[in-house]
């Protein structure tokens, strides 16, 4: 019996592949979402609607998604990745010409019965398409120039194409979650230093550039960075938003003000309560104890992707895995280090609690993968 014949022998057939998922992070990501039910009932007074009821709905639907993705075998996710990026780059040239517009700027596709932002599907199938790439080049060209120029142009063209939108926050988070992967593909760490030498030597020029022909970036990126330098030196404009979630984080203590009980939120002292700044109303309400058991679940979640990647013997379908989990920790770590005042606000949602569609459903998508490497992998 070959090598290949054993491994598709040892794969579970039909519905039985249900009974081989991680199962920890299914429960993992339920508790996360419930969390996420449970901050957006208080901001909305104590009510279902608007917010609760369609986040529920769409969870079930993600975890409906995520079910069926798993019993996609890896070798098809591998031989359509390409395909799958493919269909991303198209859609993101059509925000370019027809997409749908909101708060200044233009990031959707109006499907009717809801918005589809490509840029959150792009960060999936970008790592689809980077672990197949990967899988197919010989470990020893890892490193050389030309090969590693492939996956440089792979993430620079939706990279490119979203900052058009302008989303500069989905941006940073494909161009790290790309070069993640690329460091753990095995590309030398000697790019990497360039990479960030160059990265200190932009950041010079952004700022150079600020007023003049050539200006690198939005008016309004340009004031993110000031409210993050210095926040109070627009208390009641641009630095509203950070100032206002400060107050929130100092004020929940060590064990919160009590469930429903916070000022911020309820007052709507607190912006865009129920998206991006969600994790100042549970720190608000449940203390640092509440944030910190928040933090937990995630690093949980990205414990038994690690361990189910590292005792996968599958590259493409470990590099997946890995991929996820880096997308996952970066959507996390970012929020909150947003909503802290540790980085500028750049708009990205807490996973699985902040209230959206595209990112739920497309998060949700992605741990499918992680199934589905999980289920197929060698035994």
């Amino acid at each position: 019996m070959s090598y290949l014949e054993y491994n598709l022998k040892s794969v579970p057939a039909g519905p039985g592949k249900l009974l081989h998922l991680n199962w920890a992070i299914i429960l993992l990501l339920t508790a996360i979402a419930s969390v996420g039910f449970l901050m957006l009932y208080s901001v909305a007074g104590g009510s279902m609607t608007p917010w609760v009821e369609p986040q529920m709905k769409r969870f079930a639907v993600g975890l409906l998604l995520m079910f069926t993705i798993a019993l996609v075998p890896t070798w098809f996710l591998r031989n359509t990745a390409g395909l799958a990026y493919a269909v991303c780059v198209v859609l993101l040239l059509g925000v370019e010409f027809f997409g749908a517009t909101g708060k200044g700027a233009q990031r959707w596709i109006d499907l009717g019965f809801m918005r589809l932002q490509p840029s959150e599907l792009t960060k999936i199938t970008l790592i689809l398409f980077l672990a197949s790439y990967y899988d197919w080049l010989d470990v020893k060209k890892t490193s050389r120039p030309l090969w590693v120029a492939v996956p440089v142009l792979i993430i620079a063209i939706p990279t490119y194409l979203t900052l058009r939108q302008p989303d500069l926050g989905t941006a940073l988070l494909l161009v790290f979650g790309g070069g993640g992967l690329m460091f753990l593909a095995g590309v030398s760490w000697m790019y990497f230093a360039a990479v960030i030498g160059a990265g200190v030597g932009v950041v010079a020029a952004v700022f150079q550039s600020r007023g003049t022909d050539w200006q690198l970036l939005k008016d309004y990126q340009y004031r993110r960075i000031d409210t993050f330098l210095d926040p109070a030196s627009d208390p009641l404009g641009a630095g509203y938003h950070i100032t206002q979630s400060k107050i929130a984080l100092g004020s929940g203590g060590w064990t919160g003000r009590g469930y429903m009980q916070g000022t911020q939120s309820r007052l709507n002292f607190l912006p865009e309560k129920h998206t991006d700044f969600i994790f100042t109303t549970l720190a608000e309400e449940f203390g640092f104890v509440g944030g910190i058991s928040l933090l937990a679940l995630y690093v949980l979640v990205l414990v038994f992707c690690v361990v189910s990647a590292l005792g996968n013997k599958d590259r493409f379908a470990s590099l997946v895995t890995l991929g996820v989990a880096l997308t996952f920790f970066l959507f996390f770590a970012v929020n909150m280090s947003m909503v802290m005042g540790l980085a500028p606000v750049v708009g990205v949602p807490l996973p699985l609690v902040s209230y959206g569609g595209s990112a739920m459903l497309v998060l949700m998508l992605a741990f499918g993968l992680v199934q589905s490497a999980h289920v197929h992998r060698p035994r």
